[in-house]
């Protein structure tokens, strides 16, 4: 009998710990999703928090189109009341777009879905960057550039710094960027 009642105390324990958890990760989803969207471009959303911890690697595998570009940093970003992307295309057919190989660590700007780079090398790494001093997941290609991953999902991924030279000399430091199926 005594086993009974000890089981039942410890069931009702255990759902109202299971309840409040529950409730506790709605909340904090409602709190993410309220801060993470601020504007959309052609339809994609522009995230505002950085990704907690290490992204998987493989997460930046594929072709992403840029559909966006803010002109300011992600710390500028993240305070703007209107942030505006101001990124218009140049290509009267196609558009500009990065190809990443994960599995060979090598990625390839396009311009306008045509006129193809070379690949160049990278490493994806998450500790502290030494271009902005702090712990997050970056690339490094050509042992002294740096692009600061800021987030990846299956969608979009925002990166910062220079990674269109063309848009880096009017001030486009953050791009979003939309996987091409």
């Amino acid at each position: 009998m005594k086993k009974i009642v000890v089981s039942l105390f410890a069931l009702a324990v255990l759902q109202s710990c299971i309840v409040s958890t529950a409730a506790k990760a709605v909340k904090g989803v409602a709190k993410i999703g309220y801060k993470a969207v601020k504007g959309t471009v052609k339809g994609v959303s522009w995230a505002v928090s950085k990704a907690n911890g290490k992204i998987d690697k493989d997460r930046i595998d594929g072709n992403w189109k840029v559909v966006g570009i803010y002109h300011g940093s992600f710390a500028d970003f993240s305070v703007d009341q209107n942030p505006e992307s101001s990124f218009n295309s140049e290509c009267v057919e196609g558009f500009d777009q990065i190809i990443f190989n994960s599995k060979k660590s090598k990625f390839k700007p396009v311009h306008c879905s045509t006129e193809k780079e070379s690949w160049q090398k990278y490493d994806f790494e998450f500790g502290k960057n030494p271009l902005t001093k702090e712990k997050e997941n970056y690339i490094e290609f050509n042992s002294s550039n740096y692009i600061t991953v800021i987030d990846i999902n299956s969608k979009t991924m925002i990166l910062e710094g220079s990674l269109m030279p063309k848009q880096a000399f009017s001030g486009g430091k953050l791009y979003l960027l939309e996987k091409v199926k």
